[in-house]
């Protein structure tokens, strides 16, 4: 986060004062954004603080809010097991036929590799927290 600040803020002064936009600020910012909301995914999940339609478990036994926590860690599985999927297919296509970035021209996959690596991290947090409900650790 304090990587997308600093350059951010970079690109902000430099324009403001040259008139001139450092280019590389921006496809930086956007592979840090995808790299911080995704680590804070795998935060939000391990620590049950993803988002939840209250109206649907609030004012249930704590039994059934865990069975619904439950079911919401399988879902977040399924879901980036396809992100993964699907991440990894583009990765490899990107490397494949040597895609470069528009703005500076590096291999895309570089930005786009992070993608199913990091869904994995959240597959595995949500992982551990499906146990942990399964063991009756938490609820």
């Amino acid at each position: 986060m304090g990587a997308m600040v600093l350059i951010t803020s970079a690109n902000v002064v430099t324009r403001y004062l040259t008139n001139v936009s450092l280019a590389f600020t921006e496809e930086y910012s956007v592979a840090l954004m995808v790299v911080v909301a995704l680590l804070g995914t795998a935060i939000a999940t391990a620590t049950g603080r993803h988002i939840r339609i209250g109206v649907l478990v609030d004012g249930r036994s704590p039994r059934a809010r865990r069975v619904a926590e439950g079911i919401a860690m399988v879902l977040t599985i399924i879901c980036f097991a396809l992100l993964a999927w699907y991440g990894t297919l583009l990765a490899y296509d990107e490397y494949r036929f040597e895609v470069l970035s528009n703005g500076l021209g590096h291999p895309n996959w570089l930005y786009t590799g992070w993608l199913p690596l990091l869904s994995v991290v959240v597959m595995a947090r949500a992982a551990g927290r499906l146990i942990r409900l399964l063991h009756g650790e938490e609820g």
